[in-house]
Order: structure tokens, then sequence, then C-alpha cells
């Protein structure tokens, strides 16, 4: 259920008040199925209660309508690393520390984002991290 295409404008925030209709669990559900008596039946899991990736591009479309194109850029990395597992993710942030890998390390994690999670926004900041490293002589020594 894609809804990353919708167009929005500053005035649709907050998303939950003005359009609840374009929000759903990763697993489908919508706003009005998290209820308590859900809860409580067994029929919400903690997948249930993630943040969905279509959820996080409308965040992003609401702050670019908003004129925040830093933090748009900061939803459509978010959305990608959705699909990201998490022990992945804590390499990923390990990698980026100054000095704690070479510009090869930091470009074979660049093209694992991409080629394994499509996350092309992902791997552009890891390469621009490289290059910012490289020009303040923050990379790790080749191995």
């Amino acid at each position: 259920m894609t809804t990353a295409n919708t167009d929005l404008t500053a005035a649709d925030y907050p998303l939950s008040v003005n359009r609840p209709d374009l929000l759903h669990t990763p697993t489908g559900k919508t706003l009005d199925d998290l209820t308590m008596d859900a809860v409580v039946a067994g029929d919400i899991t903690a997948e249930d209660l993630r943040i969905s990736p279509d959820t996080l591009k409308l965040q992003g479309q609401l702050a670019a309508a908003a004129g925040r194109r830093q933090l748009a850029d900061n939803f459509t990395r978010a959305s990608e690393m959705t699909a990201i597992p998490d022990a992945e993710v804590l390499d990923m942030y390990n990698s980026l520390r100054p000095n704690a890998s070479s510009a090869a390390q930091l470009e074979e994690l660049a093209s694992r984002l991409e080629n394994t999670y499509s996350a092309t926004t992902c791997a552009a900041l890891v390469r621009e991290a490289a290059q910012v490293y490289a020009a303040r002589n923050l990379l790790a020594e080749e191995a």
C-alpha cells in the first residue's frame, strides 16, 4: 500500500488529524484499528506499532512542502532504513564514526545499501561522509 506519490501541503500536517486515511501500519492496519480492545484481543502486534516506510515518506513530503529540505531528506533515509535489519543499522552507525572505516570500506557499505536494500539516499550519505572524512583526514588506514 504505497502512498508516496500523494501530493501533500503543509496544511496536511499533522497527518493523524488531517489525513488519517493515508496512515497505515506496516501490516496494513489503519489508525482506527489500533484500539485497546484490539490489543486485549491480541489483534495488535509489535509490528503494528512500528512506523511504516510510507508514513516516513509522507512525513518527508510534508517537510519538503514546508521548505525543510534537510528534514525531508532525513525522513527519506529513515524510510529506506526500515528495510535494513537492526544489526546492520548498528554496523552502519559504527562504520560512520570518524577514523572507523577506510574509503574502500565506506564504498562497500554504500554499495551494499544500494544493491541489497535499495537504499540509494542512505548510500549517497555514506559516500558524502567518505568525501568529507577524506578531506578532513578522518578515514581509517586501508587494511
